[in-house]
């Protein structure tokens, strides 16, 4: 939040000095809103025709400083430095066509050679690309949990789970050992044999019980 504050604050600065400088004079006393933007494509270079406001520097500082006001608004850090990009790219332009013109570019204390018109768009251009750089930019959002995952489950003093779940049920308890059924004993393992029937062994008669081969029919055990 600091950041965006101060970076737009930057931001502002430059965009203002960058509006105002076509406003002073840029070489020779020539303000800058008297340069033709047109000139600043062609090989020529610049010429002494005068430029109307609009089609002067005046309209690429001024789409420039609007373009700042959109990113500080969205919080847009590619916003603002295109704006200074833009600000810089059509004064060094403009200083490449003066030189083509004149032969030569020099800077003198009694007005002539480069003004403070140059000096107020390289100024505004830096800074709004300091203003870019010392912005944070727009802040992605979390992404909300549901309603229900606030609410946590019933009896529990923990602390709130961050995603919701359905509850594992606990695992059924085993038995060791064989468990047994109607149809016989269960293994408790596929591989293992089936216990086997123990061996049928006859109970001993005594003689005169039934079953003994000496015994009679009617005789009871």
């Amino acid at each position: 939040m600091v950041r965006n504050v101060l970076g737009s604050i930057l931001a502002l600065l430059g965009a203002t000095a960058a509006v105002s400088s076509p406003f002073r004079a840029w070489y020779d006393g020539r303000h800058g809103r008297y340069y033709r933007l047109g000139d600043l494509f062609t090989g020529a270079g610049v010429t002494d025709a005068r430029a109307t406001l609009f089609g002067s520097l005046l309209l690429p500082f001024a789409v420039a400083a609007a373009a700042t006001l959109i990113g500080i608004v969205l919080r847009s850090r590619l916003l603002v430095a295109c704006a200074g990009v833009v600000v810089l790219a059509f004064t060094v332009l403009w200083m490449v066509r003066v030189g083509q013109a004149e032969g030569r570019m020099v800077v003198a204390g009694d007005g002539s050679g480069l003004g403070l018109g140059v000096a107020g768009a390289v100024v505004g251009g830096a800074l709004l690309l300091l203003g870019a750089a010392v912005m944070s930019g727009r802040q992605k959002r979390q992404p909300r949990l549901p309603e229900y995952a606030d609410q946590g489950y019933p009896g529990d003093s923990g602390p709130e789970p961050t995603h919701f779940t359905d509850p594992v049920p606990p695992p059924a308890p085993t038995l060791d050992g064989p468990q047994h059924t109607l149809e016989g004993p269960m293994q408790p393992y596929a591989d293992q044999p089936p216990y086997p029937d123990p061996p049928y062994e006859e109970p001993p008669y005594e003689e005169g019980q039934q079953g003994h081969p000496g015994g009679r029919p009617g005789d009871r055990p």
